[in-house]
């Protein structure tokens, strides 16, 4: 935001946090000209604005985080996505049982409970996270997809801070969050994808995005895409982020300045100051040729 107004010297780009559904309620309300969102918006959200594009334009791995001392760094717990099922729902309760045993030769799991951490608020980072175990484990992952994590009874934190702040306090704890902002105090899973455990990093976030394809509910304005879980080399737990738009605008002045921040957030500058700011993974060039026929699409 800040580079593209220092490109844009007579532009002005405010943001407001307070969640996805937050803004995209304000978009549809129109008080704001675009939104961020983590989830895609709704047939009644769209009806209601009249049209929209949905632009993938931020790329997040979403880390597995745990507290184990001894096993940070360049040091993971390896775990297959059926694996990482069974802990988080509860299947597996210690860090040496068996079945994690055998995924981590020679590392020193203790003996000792987990304590798996749920976000509290409603997230994209759940849904994330919780679409790749319902799509990779369903037998043991009985639960649908969505932003709320759907367990009770563990310990819970409030937005990444909080979960962070509560994966921090004990040993044996583990929960998620971008990967971003999690310290080099706690330790990650390197989760198994196509017969590898695959650390995570923006890297290997770029290659679940590179062998990503268009959902089912995906049209030429709404490129709604869903990572690969099993892309050679790949990191398979992902969050895409989108940049909601109107497709038409009252105001042919604000049209034009939407139209041209969305093309400066697709365009190789923009993502480069992404991945500086955030460490997230940049769209691909197949990706941004489809976001810049969308944005053509925009008009007053």
């Amino acid at each position: 935001m800040n580079a593209f107004m220092g490109a844009n010297l007579r532009a002005t780009v405010d943001y407001a946090g307070g969640g996805s559904g937050a803004g995209r309620t304000k978009l549809v309300e129109g008080a704001i000209d675009f939104a961020g969102t983590d989830t895609p918006m709704t047939t009644d959200e769209i009806n209601k604005v009249g049209g929209v594009v949905e632009l993938p334009l931020y790329v997040s791995p979403i880390a597995v985080a745990y507290n184990l001392p001894g096993l940070t760094g360049e040091s993971h717990v390896n775990m297959t996505g059926e694996v990482l099922a069974r802990v988080l729902s509860g299947a597996i309760t210690r860090w040496n049982d068996p079945a994690l045993a055998a995924l981590n030769p020679g590392a020193a799991l203790p003996d000792q409970r987990i304590i798996v951490v749920g976000r509290s608020d409603d997230s994209g980072t759940t849904k994330a996270l919780t679409t790749y175990l319902a799509t990779i484990a369903p037998e043991v992952w009985p639960h649908e997809p969505e932003e709320t994590w759907p367990l009770r009874g563990g310990q819970s934190g409030d937005g990444t801070a909080g979960m962070i702040q509560t994966v921090s306090a004990a040993t044996g704890t583990i929960g998620y969050a971008d990967a971003s902002k999690v310290p080099a105090t706690l330790g990650t899973v390197a989760v198994g994808s196509n017969g590898a455990y695959v650390p995570v990093s923006a890297d290997a976030a770029a290659a679940a995005l590179d062998a990503a394809t268009l959902g089912a509910e995906a049209d030429e304005t709404r490129l709604l895409y869903t990572p690969s879980h099993d892309a050679d080399g790949a990191y398979p737990i992902v969050l895409v982020s989108y940049l909601a738009a109107r497709l038409r605008y009252d105001d042919a002045e604000i049209a034009a300045v939407v139209k041209a921040y969305l093309r400066f957030a697709a365009s190789t500058r923009g993502q480069d100051a992404s991945v500086k700011a955030t460490g997230c993974a940049p769209i691909t060039r197949q990706m941004r040729e489809k976001i810049n026929a969308a944005i053509d699409k925009i008009a007053a």
